[in-house]
């Protein structure tokens, strides 16, 4: 069953879990389980994807019930008017804070706007040699995306060469090996942590959060990452 964060007559979100597919896609023929039927199911009635996650990234995940919130709904993500709120953990030191304004080309070929704007939360050191270094070292950063391109993150934080932990397609194969083979660990370490948006109706501030899996929380434990700086403050009621 999957865990309702937010529900009201016009939406409702869910906390996707990592691995967990949106809907059916062709390029992932092995997957039997989707977000939108088991969720149609679990409620009983029609529900409509307002965005999408990647299958391996978790957190907040937003549904419409009905064809017209969808179309409000949509309009502000395409505007904007959405603000998002990602956690994750990235090999590397980086900046306190910073922007990544980098175009990115999608499937047709176009380049695309493309901007991130980050903040490190905390930083960890761990005996473990990388390279021509004695530690490896890993940042906790809360990322806030102004554009919503495909893997913008995964390619923005690998263009700055702190690679999402765990990102096959786009981190480090050496300290993915490592994260497997030493605490057989798989989990991208990519969590939607917030959605905060004006409700489509009552024009009412919306903020919904979702808390970090238990892979995400494995990791942050063992490298002793500041847990005050990425728990849930208060959730909507």
């Amino acid at each position: 069953m999957l865990e309702i964060l937010y529900q009201d007559q016009y939406l409702v979100a869910i906390n996707k879990p990592h691995g967990l597919l949106v809907h059916r896609s062709p390029i992932a023929k092995d997957a039997t389980e989707f977000a939108l039927q088991t969720l149609r199911d679990q409620l009983n009635r029609q529900v409509y994807p307002v965005h999408r996650l990647d299958r391996k990234t978790s957190g907040v995940l937003l549904f419409a019930l009905s064809p017209e919130i969808l179309k409000t709904l949509s309009q502000k993500f395409e505007a904007g008017e959405i603000q998002k709120t990602y956690l994750s953990i990235l090999r590397g030191y980086t900046e306190d804070s910073g922007t990544i304004d980098y175009p990115l080309t999608n499937d047709a070929g176009k380049v695309q706007e493309a901007i991130t704007n980050y903040r490190t939360l905390d930083k960890s050191e761990i005996d473990f040699p990388f390279g021509k270094h004695e530690t490896s070292r890993y940042s906790l950063v809360e990322a806030k995306p102004e554009t919503g391109r495909y893997h913008q993150l995964r390619k923005h934080f690998a263009h700055v060469l702190h690679p999402i932990i765990a990102d096959r397609a786009h981190g480090c194969n050496k300290q993915n090996r490592f994260f497997k083979s030493t605490w057989e660990m798989t989990t991208m370490l990519l969590h939607a942590q917030k959605l905060t948006f004006q409700h489509p109706v009552d024009d009412r501030t919306i903020s919904i959060e979702a808390s970090v899996s238990d892979e995400f929380l494995r990791m942050a434990e063992l490298m002793n990452f500041d847990q005050s700086t990425f728990s849930i403050s208060t959730l909507p009621s």
